[in-house]
């Protein structure tokens, strides 16, 4: 295997940080917003060619688009996220299309698979959020068969998510010294995680569409339902979450493309990694 890149600083406490986000992805109802962006697993289940009885896995699944889509075109898929109550919620769509997965509880940073498991391994806006991204780009590769494919959707830092996260942040700054999950968007960080162990890379500019019936009508969702959002504003006082609130609608108001309700573009990359 090749080296691993470089882990983040260890004073970090990565343990404590990964508890707080499981905490935060299972506030709410992630697959509210989650069955919104199944266009994302499909186009990516595309890019990584997957074939009938190919073997599929897919990290941080939340509730199963990546999954869905490999399903779909016949292959053998294992569904994985560390937060249960989503995989039952991928589980119940999988059901619903009669369609034949294997859900598992698993962490991005430990998967507990064989070297060279899968020929494919998916991931849709899911590992990017991992606390330790060597480790988990390390282990996506650990599991892929030599010539397999690494298929990742990870929003941008400059796109509209990873604009929102910084808003976010400005409200509840993360803890000193966390590399941000938009870096995952980014050429030179994937080629830092994953160039030692790849063949190739092939990183595609997409444009996902969030549309709702206005600013205010996607705050209200992302408040209530979108894990990350949930907490921030549970975090802050009255006056303080307001404050957010406030920021959060200007910035959708900035970049709406709608005259009559909301379209919101956020950029993306489409990533191929093909297994050394």
């Amino acid at each position: 295997m090749n080296a691993i890149p470089k882990t983040p600083t260890p004073s970090i406490d990565l343990a404590a940080l990964k508890q707080r986000q499981q905490v935060a992805w299972s506030s709410g109802n992630y697959a509210v917003v989650g069955t919104t962006l199944q266009i994302v697993g499909e186009s990516l289940a595309e890019a990584c060619d997957v074939e009938w009885d190919q073997r599929v896995l897919d990290v941080a699944a939340g509730n199963g688009n990546a999954s869905l889509a490999a399903a779909r075109r016949g292959a053998q898929v294992t569904s994985t996220d560390y937060v249960a109550s989503l995989l039952e919620l991928g589980a119940a769509r999988a059901a619903a299309e009669q369609l034949d997965i294997r859900f598992e509880t698993a962490d991005a940073e430990q998967l507990p698979y064989e070297d060279g498991a899968f020929d494919a391994v998916l991931s849709t806006f899911g590992v990017m959020f991992a606390p330790d991204h060597a480790r988990a780009a390390a282990e996506m590769l650990r599991v892929c068969r030599p010539g397999g494919r690494i298929g990742l959707a990870n929003w941008t830092p400059d796109g509209f998510v990873g604009q929102m996260f910084k808003v976010l942040g400005r409200h509840v700054p993360p803890p000193a010294g966390v590399q941000p999950p938009a870096l995952w968007g980014t050429q030179a960080h994937l080629q830092a995680l994953f160039g030692a162990g790849a063949k190739s890379i092939k990183a595609v500019p997409r444009v996902f569409n969030f549309r709702y019936r206005s600013p205010a009508h996607f705050v209200d969702v992302f408040r209530r339902w979108y894990g990350p959002v949930h907490k921030a504003f549970l975090a802050l006082p009255v006056d303080e979450a307001a404050a957010l609130e406030t920021d959060l609608l200007d910035l959708l108001g900035r970049m709406n493309q709608s005259r009559h309700a909301l379209c919101v573009p956020s950029e993306y990359l489409e990533v191929v990694v093909t297994r050394a």
